[in-house]
This record gives C-alpha cells, sequence and structure tokens, in this order.
C-alpha cells in the first residue's frame, strides 16, 4: 500500500462502542491538529459500533470502517489497523475514551523532534496519572512498568500503555508476535529498544471506561505479557555488556 500524504492514522478497535464512538470522533477532530484518518477495527457485522459510525460520517470524514481480518479480538483487530494504515504515522487507541486525545498533539510534535520509532503515552511519567480501574491490575502495570524502566533500561515508564504513537516506517521492519491480547504494545517497545531506535514519551491521563465492558483479560493474558517482560532485560544487559 502506498504512503498517503495525510500524516496520522488513528486505529480504533472496537466491539459494541456503539454509544462511545461518537463522542470519541468528534473529540479528537475537534482537538488533533494535523491531518488525520480515523479507522474504526470492528471484529464482526452485528456490531453497534457500525450504525454509529455511519451516523457521523458526514460530520467525521476522517473516518472509516475497516474488518478486522485476522479473527476477532483486540489483538487482531490492532494488528489489521496498523497493517492498514499508510500514513508516515499510526497511533493505537481506545474506544472507551479512557486516553485523552489532547495528548495526541504532543506526542506527534515529539515524534517529529525526536525521530521517534515509538511515542508512549505515559501514565507513570511525571505529570501522567491513572484515574480508576482495579487496584491490581493498576499496581501490577505500574510495577513491572517502572522496573523495566529502571533496571531493564527500556527508555519509558510506561511500556504495557496501549496508547502509542508508531512511525510507519518501523511497523514495516518488524513482525507482531503477540497472539494474547494488548501486549502488542510492550511487545513493539521491546523490539524497538531492541533495534536501538528513539523510544519517546509524554505524559497522559488515563480515566477508567464509563460505558461499555472492558475486554482487558489480566490473567488469560499475564503469560504473554511476562514474556516480553523478561525480554526486555536480556535486551538490556546485552546493551549493558556489549
Amino acid at each position: 500500500m502506498m504512503q498517503s500524504n495525510t500524516l496520522l492514522s488513528i486505529v480504533i478497535p472496537v466491539y459494541n462502542e456503539g454509544e462511545n464512538i461518537k463522542p470519541l470522533a468528534l473529540a479528537i477532530k475537534k482537538v488533533v491538529k494535523h491531518d488525520l484518518k480515523i479507522l474504526i477495527v470492528y471484529d464482526f457485522d452485528e456490531d453497534n459500533t457500525i450504525p454509529a459510525v455511519n451516523e457521523i460520517k458526514n460530520t467525521v470524514p476522517e473516518i472509516k470502517l475497516v474488518k478486522n481480518k485476522y479473527g476477532r479480538g483486540a489483538l487482531n483487530a490492532i494488528k489489521t489497523g496498523l497493517e492498514y494504515a499508510n500514513t508516515k504515522y499510526a497511533l493505537v487507541t481506545m474506544a472507551d475514551m479512557s486516553d485523552d486525545p489532547e495528548t495526541i498533539n504532543k506526542m506527534l510534535d515529539i515524534a517529529e523532534k525526536n525521530n521517534s520509532a515509538i511515542v508512549c503515552g505515559s501514565r507513570y511519567m511525571k505529570g501522567g496519572a491513572q484515574i480508576g480501574g482495579p487496584f491490581i491490575k493498576g499496581l501490577m502495570s505500574k510495577t513491572a512498568c517502572l522496573i523495566m524502566h529502571y533496571f531493564a533500561g527500556v527508555p519509558t515508564n510506561d511500556a504495557t500503555n496501549s496508547f502509542k504513537l508508531y512511525r510507519k516506517e518501523f511497523l514495516n521492519t518488524v513482525k507482531i508476535e503477540s497472539n494474547g491480547g494488548f501486549e502488542l504494545g510492550l511487545e513493539l517497545v521491546v523490539k524497538a529498544y531492541s533495534m536501538g531506535l528513539n523510544i519517546s514519551e509524554v505524559p497522559t491521563t488515563w480515566h477508567d471506561r464509563t460505558n461499555g465492558q472492558s475486554r482487558f483479560k489480566i490473567i488469560a493474558w499475564l503469560p504473554s505479557y511476562f514474556k516480553w517482560f523478561l525480554k526486555s532485560f536480556s535486551v538490556g544487559f546485552k546493551r549493558i555488556f556489549k
């Protein structure tokens, strides 16, 4: 697929997010200052997100429906969206409005300034915050991220957050191995780290969803996260002792 002149594709995996997608799309259109495409990646034709998207196409012409081609699930939807994106950058955000659209401009600015392969929306750096959500999940995520940062040398305080901006040129060089869920973002950070590419971060505030049901399955996905957690230490030690 040839690269578009548009700067950014925003990839949003959905599963019955009909009540969230309109306010999210309108918020993105209002605050993002750059040319963009909004890719809504859905699993099945009965998803109630589809009619909601069709209702706002005239108001938000940047929005496009993309069917998940790898089989149901958040991971496959994100893979489809990242692959479909033909812009300089692709950004992953959730449909539940947990991520702050205001952060997107800052992510683009620092990507351009630092020639970043990845820019992480960071809940755990100075200026970032996480509001709501299960306590144990948040504690595990923060602990793992800070251990990776301070002991493995990963250059972000929040490697596990899905809210990330990727340079498409980088995505074209890696094969995604993840087969669980949202650990894909962690995998890509570890791979960029192993390649010696620039990884940047900007503070963001994450809010727990107020509508719909989360698809995050912490117990089922934990082994997949742990694999890349360990891999980050392998990469870090090699960089120290090479």
